[in-house]
């Protein structure tokens, strides 16, 4: 089949998987499939070998990040069970202060939260960032949702265990402690620096109260659209400290407002998660009831430095069969999940351990389904010889390669609406080719999520669920979410660029 025969195929495949999600609002998984199908019998893989490179493009997908993104799932649902990330921020505010709370808050949020799910979060950090806005003075509200939401979008594909960044480092096979190491790297300067952009505008007038603050002054209840959700129903507008509602079954992105869910903004229920991170009337313990905060979070940390040790050693060259084993990261991930359950049935006993664990079980279902799925494609389209006619418009052993994995990323979440899903798609679209682009994958890996970054707007669940909770319009959102996500995207991408000398 010639050259053109495929560029267009794959083209009406791409644009078929983005009208079914964003038009026909299919569900993720299913538009992604539908359009490997198409591409494979397109190209003449014919239909036994195109069933057959989907099935084992998911499964080769599945047995390298399922048990990664699952206990990572399980780990950040006990965590919310313990009441630990209100903890946490009290804490950050303690010690830093309420002027320097944005900047510390998400680089929390960017790094050491991201087992939690985005949406549950969000749900439990915007109201203790509304209610500390308002310490730290005038632009309070604007300063605290820009470092949320570009706290969250970021670390989310820049940061292990982000479900993007696992997603991305199978897809892209790049060893999973050097997907930690380099996004570390990059991930905390990009956040620092953004956070401090938005904050420079924000002085210099970018911000104006009155236009883009509602006139909500309770921080527990949403200031929320009515809108449809993913039945066609109408939403219910948000009542007097209601807690904000996501639709469970069927979400995908760009379905409007609060009531539209994607794989990165998981399922939240009025009965599972709140601005005080209850479950399922649990309550949830005191800060200062039970373990300490050091305690509570050592297992995750002890997980994801048995991670980077595994990146080190074999850096450096080390061979030992016992290092090597207690770093792979299936085991190290195992062994914080354990000892989150044994901190968790101190914290909140056992009934507690087990409302997390089967709560954690549900969330990670989609997630899980989606980056297999996004294996398939990369399957398919290695499997077209896609690879080796776009290998030529990439040019090695210069930045071009890096400029245009990044557009191609931010175009696809521009059309699609999710970090998440256009992370996915991007990187089953470039998986072919990037053993070929004369680049470490791990950039390839980190370009594809900083592009992800790009324009989070209307479409995304994420903006519509920080307009509600921190009291802002739609106008205000705009430029807290929309600017602040699109800055981090463009400062990480100018970070990449001298990060590629050296790598």
């Amino acid at each position: 089949m010639s050259e053109i025969s495929v560029l267009a195929n794959t083209a009406v495949a791409i644009v078929a998987i983005v009208v079914l999600i964003v038009r026909f609002r299919v569900n993720p998984v299913i538009s992604l499939v539908v359009g490997s199908l198409y591409l494979g019998l397109a190209t003449g893989l014919g239909p036994d070998r195109t069933v057959r490179t989907i099935t084992t493009g998911f499964g080769d997908i599945m047995a390298e990040v399922g048990l990664l993104i699952a206990f990572g799932v399980l780990m950040g649902s006990l965590l919310q069970e313990m009441g630990a990330i209100e903890q946490l921020v009290g804490h950050l505010l303690k010690l830093f202060g309420p002027r320097r709370l944005p900047h510390s808050m998400a680089l929390t949020i960017g790094t050491l939260l991201q087992a939690i799910y985005l949406d549950v979060l969000l749900v439990i950090c915007a109201p203790l960032a509304r209610t500390a806005s308002r310490r730290i003075g005038p632009l309070g509200s604007a300063r605290m949702a820009a470092a949320l939401a570009i706290g969250l979008e970021s670390g989310i594909v820049l940061m292990v265990p982000g479900v993007g960044a696992l997603a991305l480092a199978a897809l892209l096979h790049v060893p999973l402690g050097t997907m930690l190491l380099w996004g570390l790297v990059l991930v905390v300067p990009t956040i620092l620096i953004s956070v401090s952009v938005m904050t420079f505008l924000f002085r210099r007038g970018f911000w104006n109260s009155a236009t883009d603050e509602s006139a909500t002054t309770d921080p527990a209840v949403p200031d929320t659209p009515a809108a449809a959700d993913n039945t066609g129903e109408p939403a219910r507008p948000a009542t007097a400290r209601a807690l904000p509602t996501v639709a469970l079954v069927g979400a995908v992105p760009g379905a409007g407002p609060p009531s539209a869910a994607g794989p990165d903004r998981p399922p939240v229920s009025r009965s599972t998660a709140g601005p005080a991170g209850g479950s399922e009337g649990a309550v949830v313990p005191a800060p200062g009831d039970g373990p300490g905060l050091l305690v509570r979070f050592a297992p995750l940390l002890a997980a994801l430095l048995m991670i980077a040790t595994g990146a080190v050693i074999d850096a450096v060259g080390v061979r030992n069969v016992v290092l090597s084993f207690i770093a792979n990261p299936v085991v190290a991930l195992l062994t914080g999940l354990v000892g989150t359950v044994l901190v968790g049935r101190f914290a909140v006993g056992r009934e507690g351990v087990e409302r997390a664990m089967m709560r954690g079980f549900k969330e990670s279902g989609q997630i899980l389904i989606l980056t297999a799925v996004g294996g398939s494609l990369a399957a398919v389209v290695s499997a077209s010889g896609l690879g080796g006619i776009l290998r030529g418009y990439f040019t090695a052993g210069d930045v071009a390669p890096l400029l245009l994995i990044w557009a191609v990323s931010a175009v696809l979440h521009m059309a699609i609406g999710s970090v998440t899903i256009s992370a996915i798609t991007a990187a089953g679209i470039l998986a072919p080719i990037a053993p070929g682009l004369g680049l470490d994958p791990v950039l390839v890996a980190l370009a594809v999520g900083a592009g992800s970054l790009f324009a989070v707007q209307v479409t995304s669940n994420t903006f519509w669920l920080l307009q509600s909770l921190m009291g802002q319009t739609t106008r205000g959102t705009l430029k807290t979410c929309t600017v602040g996500v699109s800055v981090a995207s463009v400062v990480a991408l100018l970070l990449l660029l001298p990060l590629s000398l050296f790598l």
